[in-house]
C-alpha cells in the first residue's frame, strides 16, 4: 500500500507540482502580502499657514519613512476628492494661525484626515502621526523654553526606552511568514488526505482493495503514511525559504520543530480521513476540505487575536489544532522555547489527533465492512 501510494501520487508531473512547487511559491506570495506593516503611506498636503514652522513639521512627516506627500491641495474640496478616489490615504491639515499660535504660547492645532476604510491600517497611520507630532511639540515647548529662561533651567524630562524581545525590530513579517507556514502544512495535508480514499472509491478499486488480506488498519496506515511524510518535506522547505528568502529567525530546535509538526499532523490527518469517509467523490472532498480549512485559519490566531474575539468564539477555540500549532511553530522561531514551555499545546495536540484518528477509523471499519 505505501509503494502504491508514493507510485500513485509522484507519478503525475501536475501533482508533483501541487505537493513540493506550488507551496513554496504560496509562502513567497504571502509572506510578502501577509504584513501589517506601513511604510511610504501616501499623504496630501493641506498648508493653509506656509510658514517655516508648519514645513518643519510636514518635512518631519515625509522625512520619517512612514509617510510620502503626494499631493498638495489648497481647498477642501480638494481635499475631499483626493481621499474620495484613493489618491492618498490621509491628508495632513494645517490652518492658517499655527506658527503664531506656536509664538505667543498657545496650542496650536493640526488636522489627519483618515481614510477609514481600512480600520486596521488607519490605526497604524494615526499612531504613526501621533509621535511624530508628540516629538515636535516637545521640541517646540523646550525651544520656547531655551528662548525664555535659557538652556541651563530645562525642567527634568521623562524619557522612555523600550526592548522588544524576541522580534527586536517588530516587524510584522516575522510573526506572520511562521502562520503562513502553518496554514499551508494543513492545507496540503487536509486536501492529500481527504482525496486519497475517496479517489479509490471513485475510480472503483475499493472493493478490489476490500477482497484482499490488507485489514483496515494496515490500509489506513498505507493511505495516510506517505502524507505524513509528504507534510514533513514541506516543512523543511517552506522553512528553508521563510530562514534564508525572507529572514525569519529560527532560535527554537528544528528536532523539536519536527516533533511538533508530527503532532500536529495526527489530528490534520484524522480529520482527512474523517472527511474521505463522509465524501463521496474528489470534488466533495476538496470542497469539504475548504469548509474546514478557512473557520480553522480564522479561529486560530494567525490574523485576528483570539483575546479579541467574543467569549463563547474563544471557548470553541479550544477544539481548532491550529491554535496550538501556531503558537508552537511562533514560539519555536521567534522565542527559542523548549518543551518545558510548549509542553500544554503538545499534549493538547496528542489528544485532539488520537481523538479524530479513533472517530475516523471507527468509520472506516463501518466503511470497509
Amino acid at each position: 500500500m505505501l509503494a502504491k501510494e508514493f507510485i500513485q501520487i509522484l507519478r503525475e508531473p501536475r501533482m508533483r507540482m501541487v505537493i513540493f512547487v506550488v507551496p513554496i511559491i504560496q509562502l513567497f506570495i504571502f509572506g510578502y502580502a501577509a504584513t501589517t506593516d506601513v511604510h511610504d503611506a501616501a499623504l496630501a498636503i493641506f498648508d493653509l499657514d506656509n510658514t517655516p514652522a508648519s514645513r518643519e513639521l510636514l518635512s518631519r512627516f515625509t522625512g520619517s519613512g512612514y509617510f510620502q506627500a503626494v499631493a498638495y491641495v489648497d481647498n477642501e474640496p480638494g481635499a475631499q476628492e483626493v481621499v474620495d478616489r484613493g489618491v492618498v490615504r490621509a491628508v495632513l491639515r494645517i490652518d492658517k494661525g499655527f506658527a503664531a499660535a506656536l509664538d505667543a504660547g498657545r496650542t496650536a492645532n493640526v488636522q489627519l484626515i483618515l481614510d477609514g476604510t481600512d480600520s486596521n491600517t488607519a490605526g497604524i497611520i494615526l499612531s504613526y502621526a501621533g509621535r511624530i507630532v508628540s516629538q515636535f511639540s516637545q521640541s517646540a515647548i523646550l525651544s520656547r523654553l531655551d528662548h525664555l529662561q535659557g538652556a541651563g533651567q530645562r525642567p527634568g524630562q521623562i524619557e522612555l526606552q523600550s526592548r522588544a524581545w524576541f522580534n527586536e525590530n517588530l516587524e510584522s513579517r516575522n510573526y506572520y511568514v511562521p502562520g503562513v507556514m502553518a496554514n499551508l502544512v494543513t492545507l496540503v495535508t487536509l486536501m492529500l488526505t481527504s482525496m486519497a480514499v475517496v479517489r479509490e472509491r471513485e475510480v472503483g478499486t475499493m472493493e478490489q482493495v476490500m477482497v484482499t488480506p490488507i485489514r483496515p488498519l494496515e490500509f489506513i496506515l498505507g493511505k495516510t503514511v506517505p502524507f505524513v511524510l509528504i507534510a514533513f518535506v514541506d516543512v523543511l522547505l517552506v522553512t528553508a525559504v521563510g530562514v534564508f528568502w525572507f529572514g525569519v529567525p529560527i532560535r527554537g530546535s528544528l528536532p523539536l520543530l519536527l516533533l511538533c509538526t508530527g503532532l500536529y499532523l495526527l489530528p490534520a490527518v484524522g480529520m482527512g480521513l474523517l472527511v474521505s469517509t463522509i465524501c463521496q467523490t474528489q470534488q466533495q472532498a476538496m470542497l469539504s476540505t475548504f469548509f474546514i480549512f478557512f473557520p480553522a485559519m480564522l479561529l486560530s490566531g494567525f490574523a485576528y487575536p483570539i483575546a479579541n474575539m467574543p467569549q463563547p468564539i474563544q471557548w470553541l477555540t479550544y477544539a481548532n489544532p491550529l491554535r496550538y500549532f501556531l503558537d508552537v511553530i511562533r514560539s519555536i522561531f521567534l522565542k527559542g522555547v523548549g518543551i518545558s514551555v510548549l509542553w500544554p499545546d503538545m499534549t493538547a495536540l496528542a489528544i485532539i489527533g488520537i481523538l479524530l484518528l479513533l472517530l475516523a477509523t471507527k468509520r472506516f471499519h463501518k466503511t470497509l465492512a
